[in-house]
């Protein structure tokens, strides 16, 4: 018998230190760890122990005997990844175990942001005897994209919270809720209070498609519907027409499919997750039959990942389809097959989502609203597809932060190894790191962040070391103060273990896992409640 990695993997590689034989690939430090889609499971070196799945935080692992059905595809998946990468130098991997500098009894860092490349830093930082965290969010409640941006049927994907949470809970973790760096507190403050302050506030805004008419009404970024069904406060008063039989998403990533899947499927099928009322509502009386998922590139370069393809075509009562002309001669392997199984639906009645290639929007048409967008061919000759609704999604994209450098380019903050960089001097500025997508773009999944993340925290140790940092002048019990005098609704862990608890009585009552509040008010009003 064997262990079998599935979808949903968040690659955050923890299955890979408790292998007692090491046939888990890749790992970091291999060639593919940051791009895979997912880790692989050797079937001829897996010893059947299990720990692997003890160990995963998002319940990918699964036994070959009791694998779903729905789930099947990946014993060969598995195995397929080892035919072309045979395990050699099964020796166990390197970890080290972090300590401070002998001459360092203490660190202090600050860390903006609580989502996971946040987390995860938070995590490796608190393992170390003598450091103390302080975490800092915007919003009322932690998680970042965990909480806001993964799809609500991926409860198991959301699992990873329960990790992040029991980071939160350490004692040499502070945590202040609704408090925004940059307005409330400068960078440049938090330093008087740290030895370092690492940024790892994610990305906030979206790429633009560049063409007339992406402002007419009727034009969104999937980022925006997401955080909308997802019940994000900044976006729950939102409106979306789904009063049209089309829907046409640009970009073909796994948000694109998330967006795709989550307006065909049956509202229905929501009330058993976290996703907001509002959007359940919306969507019950949505009159939407068909998402057209447009790309401009063609078949063979799809974005999205093998594991979010092969479970959107398992779907009850949605056909997948394609157009033969743009995927016939198009890419190999397992994403092509299920493309061409696609061409054989093609006509298929009921609801669809309609993969295209080859499609580059020009423009946007309509008076008061969207009435259609028009695309070109590579042939040059354009096509007009009519809808009400356009969903850009096409990425995410970084946003500048007061009192650090910014790279417009790439949208990202400067730096080396995590190391903030003052592009005019080319050097490190410091005291100041960043990790997560503000570090390296906004790519790879949760469990990407965490190499990430401590490849920047060896970075801090190093400067550390190497005397770079200079000692705080102000106590953690002055900034306390300093935050409590300047924000009006100052939360710590307290108050958010409140809005939790408030959450998921909520949900008991319509039994869902939780009900989220999704106003600052609602939020605010529950940090406040008596037991």
């Amino acid at each position: 018998m064997t262990f079998v990695i599935s979808q949903g993997c968040c690659n955050d590689g923890s299955c890979i230190a408790v292998c007692p034989v090491q046939c888990i690939r890749p790992r970091p430090g291999d060639p593919d760890f940051t791009t895979t889609e997912q880790l692989y499971i050797d079937p001829a070196t897996c010893i059947d122990c299990g720990a692997c799945m003890d160990e995963c935080p998002v319940e990918a692992v699964h036994s070959d005997w009791d694998l779903p059905e729905e789930l099947s595809d990946y014993m060969a998946i598995n195995a397929e990844y080892f035919s072309t990468n045979p395990l050699v130098g099964v020796g166990a991997p390197t970890f080290t175990r972090r300590v401070l500098p002998q001459d360092k009894a203490a660190l202090s860092v600050a860390i903006v942001g609580t989502g996971p490349a946040a987390c995860y830093a938070a995590a490796a930082l608190s393992d170390i005897k003598g450091v103390s965290v302080t975490m800092l969010e915007r919003l009322p409640t932690p998680f970042g994209l965990v909480r806001a941006g993964v799809a609500p049927d991926h409860a198991k994907t959301k699992k990873i919270v329960d990790r992040f949470a029991g980071v939160l809970s350490r004692p040499n973790v502070t945590c202040y809720f609704n408090v925004e760096v940059g307005k409330d507190i400068a960078v440049e403050e938090l330093l008087e209070y740290h030895h370092a302050v690492l940024w790892a506030g994610g990305a906030r805004d979206d790429r633009k498609l560049g063409i007339p008419g992406e402002d007419l009404p009727g034009v969104h970024a999937a980022r925006t519907f997401v955080a909308w069904y997802n019940g994000h406060p900044d976006h729950s008063t939102e409106s979306f027409d789904l009063s049209g039989e089309r829907v046409v998403v640009i970009g073909n990533g796994n948000v694109a499919l998330d967006v795709a899947r989550t307006l065909l499927r049956p509202a229905d099928d929501f009330h058993a997750t976290e996703m907001a009322q509002h959007a359940i509502a919306a969507l019950a009386g949505s009159s939407i039959s068909e998402v057209v998922v447009a790309a401009r590139r063609g078949a063979e370069h799809g974005a999205f990942s093998q594991g979010e393809l092969l479970a959107l075509e398992k779907l009850e009562g949605i056909a997948v389809v394609a157009e033969r002309d743009e995927v016939a001669d198009h890419g190999s392997g397992r994403k092509h097959e299920v493309l061409l199984r696609a061409v054989d639906r093609d006509g298929a009645e009921g609801p669809a989502i309609r993969f295209r290639f080859g499609l580059e929007p020009i423009s946007v048409e309509g008076s008061d609203g969207v009435e259609a967008i028009t695309f070109r061919r590579p042939d040059g000759t354009t096509e007009r597809v009519e809808t009400s609704l356009v969903l850009r999604a096409i990425g995410y994209r970084g946003t500048a932060v007061a009192g650090l450098p910014f790279d417009e380019t790439t949208a990202t903050l400067p730096n080396d190894a995590g190391r903030v960089v003052d592009p005019e001097r080319d050097e490190a500025v410091p005291g100041l790191y960043c990790s997560g997508w503000i570090k390296r773009g906004p790519r790879g999944i949760i469990g990407s962040n965490k190499q990430d993340a401590e490849e920047t925290v060896d970075s801090v140790l190093h400067d550390l070391a190497a005397g770079r940092l200079s000692d705080p002048c102000r106590t953690p019990d002055e900034l306390e103060k300093l935050l409590a005098d300047r924000v009006e609704d100052l939360l710590d862990k307290a108050a958010w273990g409140r809005i939790d608890l408030e959450e998921k009585r909520r949900g008991r009552e319509s039994a869902r896992p939780r009900q989220k509040l999704v106003t600052i008010p609602e939020l605010l009003a529950a940090s406040r409640a008596q037991a």
